[in-house]
């Protein structure tokens, strides 16, 4: 992600030290940019593209596609919340470390998810009671 290679722990080395922080911080800003310019993306061919259609069937189509492209914004707005929120972490020295339970949440794990707060056995956790609640 953002052209940055994963992060390869030294033995020995401290978790969440300066060094690794700065990589996430640097994954998460460049992330957080490139959804603020698809956002701008999105605004500008809304705008270029609102046509009134004398054809009905050519007004629908053009309302699902725009329908699709707010959820997908919408999705993305989320994901800008959870992140900024995840840098706020990084700034307090809080990232890295489960919400629940307190653990190390992990090198790779970090790099699949940046934006994750919950170790993987937590999270699993958290899934199954999801699935027992028939969230």
């Amino acid at each position: 992600m953002a052209g940055l290679e994963p992060y390869k722990e030294a033995k020995g080395e401290e978790y969440m030290n300066p060094k690794q922080l700065k990589h996430f911080h640097l994954i998460l800003e460049a992330w957080l940019n490139q959804l603020r310019g698809e956002m701008d993306k999105t605004v500008t061919y809304m705008q270029d593209e609102a046509a009134n259609f004398p054809d009905p069937a050519d007004r629908a189509t053009q309302e699902e596609e725009f329908s699709l492209e707010l959820r997908a914004r919408d999705r993305e707005r989320k994901l800008i919340k959870k992140i900024e929120k995840t840098l706020a972490k990084i700034e307090n020295d809080d990232f890295g470390f489960c919400d629940s339970c307190g653990v190390e949440i992990g090198i790779k794990r970090l790099e699949a998810r940046p934006t994750a707060d919950l170790c993987i056995d937590c999270k699993t956790l958290a899934e199954l009671r999801e699935k027992q609640m028939g969230m």
